[in-house]
């Protein structure tokens, strides 16, 4: 004789799977680079291309990064190149906070990793379709960032 499933939790699987399938729905893009030995060299400049076929809708740009505890600094400094389908580059120097003045870490965290998600540009549209590239440098005053797991790109479409 087979057993057939329980069906409260059959109805909290198929529950499950519908809340974590929604929270994504309004994901263009995600992709991170890790980095090697917890370590973000100077000249590893992680590059995302990201295909753009929406040019009417809004999006947030967003930044992830994850930390371990022996990262050294509060801040972090980044230079943003953007290039664009037909080849236009900006490029913007930017600087966020990773932990307050006593040294609590900002974001989430759990035992010695802290993810921080850094907005970018909020509520922008992509003006042409194609593929636009996003290339990050940190811009700290050590060749060798410590403490760093990672780096990411997000974006999502914006509520208007």
């Amino acid at each position: 004789m087979t057993k057939r499933p329980n069906s409260s939790i059959l109805l909290l699987v198929i529950t499950s799977f519908a809340l974590l399938s929604s929270c994504n729905k309004n994901v263009i893009y995600t992709d991170s680079i890790a980095m090697p030995g917890k370590k973000w060299e100077l000249m590893n400049i992680p590059a995302f291309s990201v295909p753009v076929t929406d040019t009417i809708s809004t999006n947030n740009i967003l930044f992830t990064i994850r930390t371990s505890s022996s990262y050294p600094f509060r801040n972090i400094f980044l230079f943003v190149k953007t290039t664009s389908p037909e080849g236009k580059a900006i490029t913007d120097t930017l600087e966020y906070f990773m932990a307050d003045e006593k040294g609590h870490r900002n974001g989430k965290g759990f035992g010695d990793i802290h993810e921080l998600r850094l907005p970018y540009k909020l509520k922008v549209y992509f003006p042409r379709k194609g593929t636009y590239v996003f290339n990050i440098q940190h811009g700290m005053r050590v060749e060798d960032l410590e403490g760093v797991y990672d780096f990411g790109l997000r974006i999502e479409k914006s509520s208007r």
